[in-house]
């Protein structure tokens, strides 16, 4: 790959990295109270970008001692709801604002191309404004009861407190807006630690929190390892809600670590979500969502369309012309202009990917096209190729266990009922996709399949408007939409005599 075709990095995203990196808590930077540190690394050149705080269960303490002192004591429980949405919509701007930088930056921690991140942030944007207006109509209710006397019951929403947020590497940038943008809407405060292996952003983030001019304490972030801050703050006694996303086993953990506080829990957790090609479906469009659904961000996507199911008559072809395809993707460094495809996120990741691969073949699946890129010149990066395997059957290990990578898992079948099953024969249940041109099939398929979101000739929707989780070991609660005020805010019942 020529240097030539590399983007510039945004002198601001340049400057940042320069800078020595600290934890946000209580409004000011600070190291962690051990001194420790860790680096984060480009998985494009397997280079250390810079270093930020490793931080441990004390300092999680402290974090969580300023959120609830802001909440029970400071001046955001005082706050006015529209004076809430005036700094939701401010720090909307300063996204906008610099929605280049934080570009630069996602991908450079991250690896996802330029093609990708290159709107996040005003999209995150688009998630402050949206919620900024839900600021100002949270209201209860007047209830009509049948009981003697004359009594009036009412109802008010009132936020939930102190929430624990804990964010992926998949998506760092906007899963950490997701997880402030409703509770901060409805007046919580947030103690939110990202992903180990993607921090920066966040952490660039929370300096626009600041500018924005959030007061002290509302918003705290700690960087460190999951195993240590993630456990201390699901344990904590004063967090009333743990907002994660992340793996299914690790979400089973956090549910174990809050149940002593019966927390509060909103888990948006892996997938093996199904996509299903109908041999009516417009074929180009089919193909084009196929690829689409499973090598977007390098298939590192919790509701990527993993498991392939292609109509029996047209499966030998649909899926010869997918692996074609897939050659069109232009993989190596996101900041290369014609890059399509960035790598996974670290080594452990390839090799698990890779070893995916490998159980398929040796459980009769055929490597169609595919596998590990160093052959191809990309050996300076975490890089896998467009994977597409076929001759799958449904209980094999890739087609039950999510790879969370761009592996896609091609499976026949020859009537609706089947596929039906066949799709819903999972733990899990987050997404799921179906090509046809019959309006009648596809909504018949779309009320039967086992899932939070399903997607009909499309495939990768979301909205800041639009509720989004999963069913089973997907997940519990939603995000996104009216449904995260709910997730978000307690239900107060209060009874009047009149007399």
């Amino acid at each position: 790959m020529s240097t030539s075709t590399l983007v510039p990095l945004n002198p601001n995203t340049a400057k940042f990295i320069s800078q020595p990196k600290k934890m946000l808590i209580n409004g000011k930077w600070v190291d962690s109270l051990t001194g420790e540190r860790m680096v984060t690394i480009n998985p494009a050149t397997k280079e250390i970008i810079t270093s930020v705080p490793k931080g441990g269960p004390e300092d999680i303490d402290l974090a969580v001692e300023s959120a609830r002192q802001a909440f029970d004591e400071g001046p955001w429980s005082n706050f006015k709801p529209a004076e809430r949405a005036k700094l939701l919509l401010r720090l909307a701007d300063l996204l906008d604002k610099n929605a280049e930088e934080l570009s630069h930056l996602e991908t450079m921690d991250n690896g996802r191309t330029l093609k990708f991140t290159a709107g996040l942030a005003n999209v995150g944007a688009e998630h402050f404004r949206y919620f900024a207006g839900w600021a100002t109509k949270i209201t209860g209710e007047t209830i009509p009861v049948s009981v003697p006397g004359n009594i009036f019951n009412y109802t008010r929403r009132e936020p939930i407190g102190v929430c624990g947020a804990i964010g992926p590497w998949n998506g760092p940038i906007m899963t950490a807006i997701m997880k402030l943008a409703a509770p901060l809407a409805v007046g919580n405060t947030v103690v939110l630690k990202p992903a180990s292996e993607t921090p920066l952003s966040t952490l660039r983030l929370g300096e626009l929190i600041q500018e924005a001019g959030f007061p002290d304490g509302v918003v705290n972030i700690v960087t460190g390892p999951g195993s240590t801050l993630g456990k201390r703050l699901t344990e904590h006694p004063d967090v009333d809600k743990i907002a994660f996303t992340g793996s299914t086993e690790v979400g089973k953990q956090i549910m174990r670590s809050g149940a002593d506080t019966i927390k509060k829990v909103t888990l948006e957790l892996g997938g093996k979500s199904a996509h299903i090609i109908f041999s009516d479906a417009d074929y180009e469009v089919a193909l084009q969502n196929a690829a689409n659904a499973i090598f977007m961000n390098t298939g590192q996507i919790c509701f990527a369309g993993s498991r392939l199911f292609v109509e029996k008559k047209i499966y030998d072809k649909f899926v010869a012309d997918l692996a074609d395809y897939s050659k069109n993707y232009t993989i190596g460094n996101g900041f290369d202009k014609y890059s399509m495809l960035g790598p996974v996120i670290s080594e452990k990741q390839k090799t698990t990917v890779l070893n995916y691969i490998d159980v398929g073949e040796q459980e009769g699946a055929e490597l169609i096209v595919g596998g590990d890129a160093t052959e191809d010149g990309l050996s300076n990066g975490y890089f896998v190729k467009p994977t597409v395997m076929g001759n799958v059957t449904n209980d094999m290990r890739i087609a039950q266990e999510e790879i969370f990578g761009p592996v896609v898992a091609a499976i026949p079948f020859e009537s609706i009922d089947e596929v039906i099953k066949m799709a819903n024969n999972t733990p899990y249940g987050l997404g799921g996709g179906i090509c046809t041109t019959d309006i009648r099939k596809a909504h018949k398929v779309a009320h039967a399949l086992r899932t939070g979101n399903v997607w009909i000739n499309t495939y990768n929707l979301t909205s800041p408007t639009s509720p989004f989780g999963g069913y089973k070991q997907s997940g519990i609660g939603r995000e996104n939409g009216a449904a995260a005020i709910d997730m978000y805010t307690e239900i107060k019942n209060i009874w009047v005599n009149l007399d």
